[in-house]
């Protein structure tokens, strides 16, 4: 069976951003992958994304995915350390709270209770799929 599309997204509001938050749910990405870069205002991460469209259709894969969000002005990390690079985190959501119109709070909820907070000057996010697909033994799963 053909490979989909590589996905290629943006988001620039609430909406947009939702979008790519079910995209990535239960992507894995490790602390390493993590970078926050900020002179140049940016935050980006790789993470091995679950496909699942292919879910749907039982086909279990995952595609190496690059995502970054621009305009960002600090970041808190909650229950993440910046050392233990080789740490796996399972990304549940990507979401937005306004405080000042436009700018707000970007979260990168993960399971375990951790969590990235990008405080932002409005919402500019960008998705890429990089790559070929490879099979995964397992769809996530969630209790409850």
């Amino acid at each position: 069976m053909d490979e989909p599309v590589p996905l290629r997204l943006i988001a620039l509001d609430p909406e947009d951003l939702t979008v790519i938050s079910a995209h990535v749910q239960d992507a894995v990405v490790k602390v390493s992958d993590l970078a926050w870069l900020p002179t140049e205002k940016r935050f980006a991460l790789m993470m091995r994304r679950y496909d699942w469209e292919g879910a749907a259709i039982g086909q279990h894969r995952r595609r190496l995915t690059a995502m970054h969000f621009e305009r960002v002005t600090g970041l808190k990390a909650l229950n993440i350390d910046p050392k233990a690079k080789d740490t796996v985190l399972n990304l549940l959501a990507v979401t937005f709270t306004p405080s000042d119109a436009p700018s707000g709070e970007l979260v990168l909820t993960f399971s375990g209770g951790a969590a990235l907070k990008l405080h932002a000057e409005c919402i500019e996010a960008q998705l890429k799929d990089l790559g070929g697909m490879w099979e995964t033994a397992h769809q996530p799963s969630h209790e409850g």
